[in-house]
């Protein structure tokens, strides 16, 4: 038995694919759901309603899907140039210390800035620290040689050491009674309300346009063409004229941006302020969807919706049924491998015998 590569792709396949992905992970949690002693209909039932069966529940999940959104852009247009960005979680962090640095602490300089132009100022800052964070490892892989993924994954740690220390220190609320966490941001710079009386933000119209942008950036313009030149071969792309490490420099500057402003987001439409607790691994899961969505911008939106859906209709029904919530992370992880296998069956087809 051996992989043969194809020599053409149908377009059948391509969309047979998720489809048939989607029923084996369904197929392979609905065992696990059977095995846990509760009822598979309703299981399912009840995660659906939970994710998306009401208005508080998709308000829900659209909140959760906002930072997922903008953590799955950075890592696909990192890895679409062959660099795998793992550090998206301390780039997030980095970014919420920086907004929170320009509209909560701004005011101990005795300038009093106005809010039209603070607020663009906040988000700068945090998308300049988070693209300040990969520059480093991206620099070092393009120069140096150096693995970007052992570079990336230890920053998040280092990072994350350094926002406890700043919590602690000259970041920490006098009014928090102890409690480990930042200055509050400003009120007027805080992102609106897309529906009343939920916790839905503007920060999700801000993710689906940035995700609308960089479609059409990867797909119309020459560096889109540059990127995927360099992720497809980055020796070949040197060699037609492409500038491979000028690319990776500008997918670094643009993928660490992106997580961010994922941190900013989710400072100025959910907490107001850090804790070393405030993002329950979006870093990491946006890389799992990143990879649901097969690196396409577009689909990152759809990937983000349909995880934070299952992490948050997985309490409910958690609840309702007593089936752990873990259930939602081996659902998110069976569809991970289901479309990884199912996206290789459509590029290569299993035949037996050695190859002539």
């Amino acid at each position: 038995m051996r992989l043969e590569k194809r020599t053409q792709t149908s377009k059948l396949s391509l969309l047979l694919a998720p489809i048939g992905a989607i029923g084996f992970t369904l197929l392979i949690s609905g065992l696990l759901v059977i095995w846990a002693g509760a009822p598979l209909g309703q299981t399912y039932s009840l995660l659906f309603k939970g994710g998306f069966g009401s208005v508080f529940a998709l308000s829900e999940t659209l909140t959760r899907a906002t930072p997922l959104i903008l953590t799955g852009l950075a890592a696909a247009v990192a890895f679409r140039a062959r660099l795998f960005n793992i550090g998206a979680e301390g780039q997030l962090y980095a970014g919420a210390l920086a907004a929170i640095a320009v509209g909560g602490l701004h005011g101990g300089s005795g300038i009093d800035w106005p809010v039209w132009a603070l607020f663009p100022l906040m988000m700068a800052a945090a998308a300049l620290a988070g693209a300040l964070l990969l520059l480093g490892p991206a620099l070092m892989k393009a120069r140096l040689g150096v693995d970007e993924v052992v570079t990336t994954l230890l920053l998040n740690f280092i990072v994350l050491l350094a926002v406890g220390a700043l919590l602690d220190g000259p970041m920490k609320d006098p009014t928090a009674m102890g409690w480990p966490q930042s200055v509050t941001l400003q009120a007027e710079l805080e992102l609106g309300k897309l529906i009343s009386q939920t916790r839905v933000h503007t920060g999700l119209l801000w993710g689906m346009a940035l995700a609308l942008g960089l479609w059409v950036l990867l797909k119309y313009t020459v560096l889109g063409f540059d990127i995927r030149a360099v992720g497809a071969n980055p020796r070949a792309a040197a060699f037609a004229g492409v500038p491979v490490t000028r690319t990776v420099v500008l997918v670094a500057l643009l993928s660490g941006a992106l997580a961010g402003l994922a941190g900013a987001i989710e400072v100025a439409g959910r907490t107001s302020y850090v804790t070393l607790d405030m993002s329950p691994g979006y870093g990491y899961s946006g890389i799992v969807i990143a990879m649901l969505a097969a690196l396409n911008p577009l689909g990152v939106v759809a990937a983000a919706v349909f995880v934070a859906g299952v992490l948050v209709g997985a309490d409910s029904m958690s609840r309702a049924v007593g089936v752990p919530t873990y259930i939602a992370d081996v659902i998110v992880a069976a569809s991970l491998i289901s479309v990884l296998v199912a996206t290789l069956m459509t590029q290569y087809r299993v035949v037996r015998g050695l190859k002539a």
